[in-house]
């Protein structure tokens, strides 16, 4: 089918109640260009009364209904032909209209689906038709899902013989050095009264474009009937696809002159076992894993191609190999990044099954709509070689009891059905399957825990000490073993606790973190790297994300000895625990983890605010310790400060303007980190890495002095005008030498001309009430991001300005 981007030429307002429109209440509808959050733009609201979960989880956004429409034109050759509208995602609860008639729904926000519009349409010059979507958002989720017609949307069109959209599933199940056997499957539907007989060709192209392969076989359909043609083809000495080097081919699927249509895919094969854990091209990899969410920070959960790609570019070179989407199904566009860039995905069903963990989630459709969503998940992952793995749930409360157990084997035998060159997945919290018998338990626990106030660590420690405990208990063996026992892969969420012990319990059972706290890494890899049977380790999380406002923010020892609250208060925005913050900038974790990962063999300097220094830490179990990359410090000259660096040295030896304090252990032994409490003075900051007395590698901070400067740097001077690409533009305050100022923020102005518009401005910021699409925006730590959107082909100007500063500006061209 002729596919035709139908993201222009959208308008928006929040609902309206038809009553109040008769009674004169008039909100008038604003363009909009797709993919649109819609929530992001709304004003965010303070709670009365104390914090809870609920409220934190969206970040304070407030819910809503909001009414998208469209105005277009059919021409009359479209008479007769099949036509849909195809949405990539609607948050939530889409109902479409056509021409003021119900055409169609779908309740999970996450899925793809498809409209059947030619029934609805006006065909010919002077004919106007209106497709209106609705969508609405409320306490319907735990983290912030935006809303709205956030994805793409598309304009198929074809004849009533054709190949049915994603109906052509490529597979490579047999593989060696010499050849690759491809077979390819093309679902042919006939919605004619007339029996036809077409061939259908088929062509494998390789990255270079070309044909390695071909084939033609005819096929009949019956009227009203669909047929699958099932081909198989022979590639030989095949380009194999994997995060090292991911080649890709093409298939191209043509039906006489009917049709055609072109899929991408990958040569590559897999295999499990829990000797040698899972391999890829016959190579045993671990995944060094992020679990990510679905926003894209200043832009909201508008899912752009650029946006998604620049993601899975950072992560990579962050040293990540692996992402799970937590907790929905990734986007086509993230898929499409995975596969080019190289990086293997778990994608996730759902966060919930049939119980609910908000008021008004997808658990009340569940039953009723899942394997619709299961069958919309798998027809858009089944042609990515970077999927290897399919979820089918988060944190399920249900897996510890028999009917959770059954509906696990009913979504995991689905999946099997439609793909079974994949594995399946759940990631089971072991605390939450067996909730209902711990109450009591967990009363005591947390009364103790308050009371205990500087003599434990954080409420929320003990709670990752527990919830690891309690996974390895008796009660959850017990419990989850049905659960457990229908998936190819034991997910696991903060139980690393049960990994030895299932080699002895379960000797068949293959096992994944799916979900651990950051700052366990050094443990945990550890236990990836010793057993084969464990296949690697998911954090939460290796991108910031908004929403679950402040799980993982700093927290010290209050004056009165209690501890915080698990959510922070508003205006608290992000969850503050990803190795990356939501502008794409590695905090300190992103450099350790990559050090644990045996990735990077430099140290790395990590300086925690001195504001701060003496007190108690309670921060979070998913809390980094309050630090930066960065020697600048003004007004705390003299004052006693503490300097972490991480290495996988042998020791580590910290300088300070020439002046030696000493060396310290480090390496795997010593958790890869070492401290030391020193005195600020501004200079410059060096640590020495030292293997058998031999320098090994060194890295420095220094401070920035002298007159501020902002800087502008655009990610690519030249990008694409269409196809959802993006240019992101970074905004630094530093000195004459480069070095990032910290501590000298100001608000920054930007104007944007040209070829282009600004979509999103913002920063790393995680307590504030600065909104996303205002053109002044407070610096965090010194740095800014703007993201800008081209309009046509031509050059784009960004000017910017902050006080005590020279204006800058960057061009980027759109061609």
């Amino acid at each position: 089918m002729i596919r035709t981007s139908f993201n222009d030429g959208w308008q928006v307002r929040p609902k309206v109640n038809p009553f109040a429109e008769l009674s004169g209440q008039v909100v008038p509808f604003r363009p909009v260009t797709l993919p649109h959050d819609a929530l992001i733009e709304q004003q965010r609201i303070a709670p009365d009364g104390d914090v809870t979960m609920e409220n934190a989880a969206g970040a304070y956004f407030p819910g809503g209904v909001f009414e998208y429409r469209k105005s277009f034109s059919v021409p009359e050759e479209y008479r007769g032909k099949r036509i849909f509208v195809e949405f990539e995602g609607v948050y939530r609860d889409a109902t479409v209209y056509i021409n003021g008639d119900y055409a169609g729904q779908r309740p999970y926000g996450y899925s793809h689906f498809r409209i059947d519009a030619d029934r609805y349409l006006r065909f010919g010059e002077g004919e106007r038709n209106e497709i209106r979507v609705e969508a609405r958002t409320h306490r319907d989720s735990r983290w912030y899902t935006g809303a709205g017609i956030y994805r793409d949307t598309w304009l198929l069109v074809g004849d009533v013989v054709r190949i049915v959209p994603d109906g052509v599933r490529v597979t490579t199940p047999d593989i060696d050095g010499a050849r690759a056997v491809v077979e390819v499957a093309t679902d042919v539907a006939n919605d004619s009264i007339e029996v036809r007989t077409i061939p259908v060709v088929t062509e494998i192209r390789d990255p270079a474009g070309t044909v390695v392969a071909t084939g033609t076989s005819p096929v009949t359909v019956l009227p009203r009937e669909s047929v699958t043609v099932r081909q198989r083809l022979y590639v030989p000495s095949p380009a194999l696809w994997s995060p090292e080097a991911p080649s890709l081919y093409d298939c191209h699927v043509s039906l006489g002159d009917l049709d055609a249509e072109k899929v991408t895919f990958g040569v590559r094969s897999l295999r499990l076992d829990p000797e040698h854990g899972l391999r890829l091209n016959g190579e045993t990899v671990k995944l060094r894993g992020s679990c990510v969410h679905h926003d894209n920070g200043v832009l909201g959960a508008a899912t752009y191609a650029r946006a998604e790609e620049r993601r899975v570019e950072i992560l990579k070179d962050a040293g990540f190999n692996a992402i799970r989407s937590s907790h929905q199904p990734l986007s086509k566009a993230m898929l499409d990044a995975c596969d080019r860039v190289g990086m293997l995905v778990v994608d996730e069903a759902f966060d919930v099954w049939t119980s609910g963990k908000s008021e008004f989630d997808y658990s009340l459709s569940f039953p009723e709509w899942w394997e619709r969503d299961i069958e919309a998940m798998v027809a858009k992952d089944l042609n990515h070689p970077s999927v290897i793995m399919y979820s089918i749930g988060n944190e399920i409360p249900e897996t510890g009891s028999p009917f959770g157990a059954v509906w696990g084997r009913r979504l995991a035998e689905k999946i099997r059905s439609l793909d079974p060159t994949r594995y399946v997945t759940n990631a089971v919290n072991g605390m939450l399957a067996v909730m209902s018998e711990l109450g009591a338990m967990r009363e005591q626990w947390m009364k103790q825990a308050a009371e205990d106030g500087a003599g434990i660590n954080t409420l929320m420690a003990d709670a990752g000490d527990a919830m690891n405990t309690i996974s390895s208990s008796e009660l959850v063996t017990e419990r989850t073993a049905e659960s457990f026992a229908v998936l190819d892969v034991a997910g696991m969420n903060y139980a690393e606790a049960r990994y030895p012990l299932d080699r002895d319990l379960f000797p068949n059972r293959v096992i994944l973190g799916t979900e651990t706290f950051p700052t366990h890494i050094h443990g945990n890899w550890r236990l990836v790297e010793r057993y084969g049977h464990v296949i690697g380790d998911f954090t939460w999380t290796g991108w910031d994300y908004l929403g679950e406002a402040g799980i993982g923010r700093p927290q010290y020892l209050a004056e009165d000895g209690f501890l915080q609250a698990h959510n922070a208060p508003y205006p608290y925005l992000v969850a503050g625990c990803g190795d990356i913050d939501i502008t794409g900038h590695r905090r300190p974790a992103s450099y350790y983890r990559e050090i644990v990962f045996g990735l990077r063999t430099e140290p790395y300097i990590a300086v925690r605010r001195p504001e701060h220094h003496g007190k108690t830490w309670t921060g979070s179990p998913w809390a980094w310790s309050d630090s930066l990359a960065g020697w600048t410090w003004p007004g705390f000259e003299g004052e006693p400060i503490t300097v972490e660096v991480y290495s996988d040295a042998d020791e580590v030896e910290l300088i300070g303007n020439g002046n030696s304090f000493g060396r310290r252990p480090t390496g795997a032994e010593h958790a890869f980190r070492t401290e030391f409490e020193i005195v600020y003075v501004p200079g410059e900051l060096v640590a020495v890495a030292y293997r058998a007395g031999v320098e090994s590698g060194r890295t420095s901070l220094r401070w920035a002095n002298g007159p501020l400067r902002l800087t502008v740097e655009a990610d690519r001077q030249v990008i694409g005008a269409t196809g959802g690409d993006l240019a992101y533009v970074n905004l630094t305050l530093t000195d004459a030498q480069g070095t990032c100022h910290p501590a000298a923020d100001r608000p920054l102005s930007v104007e944007v001309s040209g070829a282009g518009e600004l979509i999103g401005f913002g920063s790393a910021d995680p307590s504030t009430e600065e909104r996303f699409d205002a053109a002044e925006r407070r610096t965090y730590e010194g740095r800014a991001l703007a993201v800008l959107r081209p309009t046509g082909v031509g050059k784009i100007r960004l000017t910017a300005t902050a006080p005590g500063c020279d204006p800058v500006d960057v061009v980027v061209t759109a061609e």
